[in-house]
């Protein structure tokens, strides 16, 4: 059993990243609800808990607050940002409206005798985000950081086990973060018990056998890396008793299908049916130009296919779905104080009123545990690293009305795209890439003749999460062998566009 870290959610849009720095050190952890009980946190039995930051001011009366009594907790805190004054406030600090705000890469005065900041520089870039700052610290406690402003950064109770911070650890930009967190984990904690993917497989495994027995289970499989993961742990388990249902929309990638054929049917023997519903999107979609139309239809329209071939299937009572934990966080974050900033592209989640019991193995997983989880399967990482593709697939890719001569027309293009960059060797070295098709025109000269063809946008992006994301550089050679080759092999484009927007402002798709 791993040591488990909870972190309590004040509304802060990087708590996410706290849960992953916790993950890429191999130490297990889940996200609650700010209002959580104290008996729903001590059900979880965690060696300690982190406060995350939030948008609201603690002196305020409706700012959120803890359920129960601080004093009640009898394990390592950490505050961060919002959790400091929160910790500032309970335990009789004060917490006012700064003179000045602090709001992006700041320089701060480390302790070196604090165990927070062992082996953290004595001055250290972090970042900051607020306006709020503690000028008293609660009576026991003493400070272990200032910035360079003299603001109070950080202060601390060793005997008490409590440290606060104003930065966050958990963003790139504070250079340090890692090692912060590290040491509230190991050297504060005390974790020993890591998470492994080993055990955690042996475990699922077990978990689906005596969750579903001799029933039968339905799968959803896209062939993304989150299906793909859920359905092999579920075969593992209970064998034919999985059947696999792949809806062909005719809005995938050209070679999804195929691949989907190739690995899941022929290498590893899944029972597999391939509904071809393509006519039906298609017909449904003739004429929506709106993206938030074009996304409802689909989704309705799968569901509706998914329906029909599921009633097919005897003895069938679990649905297997590869649900993130990011996605239960931000169902929950909906309800708390987090603003919500838009909603997601995919449509592989069904609705729990099909009627049939849900599996879902990777409920408390991040993607990057998934994919360790899918090397440690054996799964191929041609499923595991493939760029993020979109529950709608190429429909909010094609700016504008969707038909089929352009949708052909953008799975060539996309195909001699992905080419060209496993070619170069820069697929893997970027987040996501794909391409783009406009629905405007433009006057070129092919051979000795005036053109009037379809605009294709390149869209390369770099990121981490995907909740910030900059445009790649890729080099000039590549994108100049891409865009050639798609001018001169694909019919229907004499225009190639490269878009270097980042995000924000931008989203990473155009729809």
């Amino acid at each position: 059993m791993s040591d488990n870290i909870l972190i309590l959610d004040f509304g802060s849009q990087y708590t996410q990243l706290i849960a992953k720095k916790l993950r890429k050190l191999n130490v297990y952890c889940e996200i609650m609800p700010y209002n959580a009980s104290l008996k729903d946190i001590n059900s979880k039995k965690p060696v300690g808990i982190i406060f995350s930051g939030g948008p609201q001011s603690v002196y305020k009366s409706d700012s959120p607050k803890l359920s129960f009594d601080i004093n009640q907790l009898n394990i390592p805190i950490l505050g961060i940002c919002y959790g400091m004054q929160l910790i500032s406030s309970e335990l009789g600090g004060k917490t006012e409206r700064g003179e000045r705000r602090e709001y992006g890469l700041t320089y701060i005065d480390a302790d070196k005798n604090s165990i927070l900041f062992r082996g953290v520089n004595k001055k250290t870039a972090v970042w900051m985000s607020h306006g709020d700052e503690v000028v008293k610290v609660p009576s026991g406690f003493k400070i272990n950081s200032r910035t360079e402003n003299g603001v109070i950064s950080g202060f601390e109770n060793n005997d008490r086990k409590i440290y606060a911070i104003q930065f966050h650890p958990e963003v790139e930009h504070t250079v340090e973060g890692l090692k912060i967190i590290e040491n509230f984990a190991f050297d504060i904690c005390g974790v020993k018990n890591l998470f492994k993917s080993e055990d955690f497989i042996k475990e699922t495994i077990l978990e689906i056998k005596e969750t579903v027995k001799n029933s039968v289970a339905i799968c959803a499989l896209s062939g993304g890396v989150d299906s793909s993961v859920a359905a092999f742990l579920a075969h593992k388990a209970i064998g034919k008793n999985l059947k696999c249902i792949f809806v062909d929309t005719g809005l995938l990638r050209e070679g999804d299908k195929e691949r989907i054929e190739k690995v899941f049917k022929k290498k590893f023997s899944f029972d597999i049916k391939i509904a071809d519903a393509s006519d039906i999107f298609l017909k449904r979609l003739k004429g929506v130009l709106d993206p938030e139309k074009k996304r409802k239809i689909i989704g309705k329209t799968f569901i509706d296919v998914f329906k029909a071939e599921a009633k097919k299937i005897k003895n069938a009572e679990f649905l297997v779905q590869g649900t993130l934990y990011p996605d239960i966080i931000e169902s929950v974050s909906v309800k708390g104080p987090s603003a919500v900033i838009k909603s997601h592209h995919n449509v592989g989640g069904l609705p729990k009123k099909l009627g049939f019991k849900l599996v879902e193995p990777l409920k408390y997983l991040f993607k990057d545990d998934v994919r360790n989880i899918g090397r440690a399967l054996g799964i191929d990482d041609e499923i595991l690293f493939q760029h993020p593709f979109p529950g709608p697939g190429l429909a909010i890719r094609i700016i504008g009305d969707v038909r089929k001569d352009r949708i052909d027309i953008l799975k060539k293009a996309d195909k001699i795209m992905r080419e060209e960059l496993k070619k170069s060797g820069d697929y893997f070295k970027i987040w996501q890439a794909f391409c783009v098709l406009l629905p405007i025109k433009s006057v070129g000269v092919m051979g000795d003749e005036r053109s009037y063809d379809n605009v294709l946008a390149l869209r390369f992006v770099d990121s981490i999460d995907g909740m910030t994301a900059d445009w790649s550089k890729v080099r000039h050679e590549v994108l100049d062998k891409i865009a050639s080759r798609i001018i001169g092999e694909v019919k229907g484009i004499n225009r190639v566009v490269y878009d270097i927007t980042s995000k924000p402002p931008a989203t990473i798709e155009w729809e």
